[in-house]
């Protein structure tokens, strides 16, 4: 989507009704066309058990009505602060195009045949990093996580490497979208859809920059 067909999209009165999920597309295609590196690249913010968020940037790897995609080790700190609240939020920020996305809502966990589906379509080093990464734990050398991969590497030394059982994705149902565009002088604009849960009708308000 070209520049003004967005601003045209955020600025004028007929957005009332419009999916946020075609204006995302819209907008990541545009960042896919002008970010010089990872324009899925997304913050993804959960809380642990004291309340206290946690931030990191993962990919997106896919979205659509059900929601957005991202795959991940369900050990590591996100996965359990996931499974443990099922909820969490994205921020994208696409700073060649002066944009922001937030959205935040429940999560679930994707089935088995998709995560199978994604998983085999990784690099096999990255499969292998899968099953020799206990991500987020303490790791007392480099050494030690290259005899992990030299391990997996000899147990499945060709064809296909199965998903590990404690490794697949999540998918946010947002339940608010949020979008960005930077203006003159500070005075941004932000339009935000929200909905009561992810079965709803999407209604949009504007808010002060």
């Amino acid at each position: 989507m070209s520049d003004s067909a967005s601003e045209e999209l955020i600025s004028g009165d007929t957005i009332l009704g419009e999916d946020p999920l075609r204006l995302f597309a819209d907008w990541l295609a545009d960042a896919e066309a002008s970010e010089p590196n990872d324009p899925t690249a997304v913050a993804l913010a959960t809380v642990d058990t004291d309340g206290l968020p946690n931030v990191r940037m993962v990919l997106l790897k896919g979205f659509d009505a059900r929601g957005f995609v991202f795959y991940t080790n369900f050990e590591s700190a996100k996965g359990r602060e996931i499974l443990a609240t099922r909820k969490a939020a994205m921020c994208f920020h696409w700073k060649s195009l002066r944009r922001q996305v937030r959205l935040r809502g429940p999560v679930d966990i994707v089935d088995d045949a998709e995560a199978d589906e994604y998983f085999a379509s990784r690099p096999r080093g990255s499969r292998i990093g899968a099953w020799a990464s206990q991500q987020s734990r303490p790791l007392e050398s480099r050494l030690a996580l290259e005899k992990a991969v030299a391990r997996v590497t000899a147990k499945y030394p060709v064809g296909e490497i199965p998903r590990p059982p404690y490794w697949s994705g999540f998918r946010i149902r947002p339940i608010e979208i949020e979008f960005w565009k930077d203006r003159p002088f500070r005075l941004h604009e932000r339009l935000v859809f929200r909905r009561e849960t992810p079965e709803a009708a999407w209604h949009t308000i504007r808010l002060y920059p």
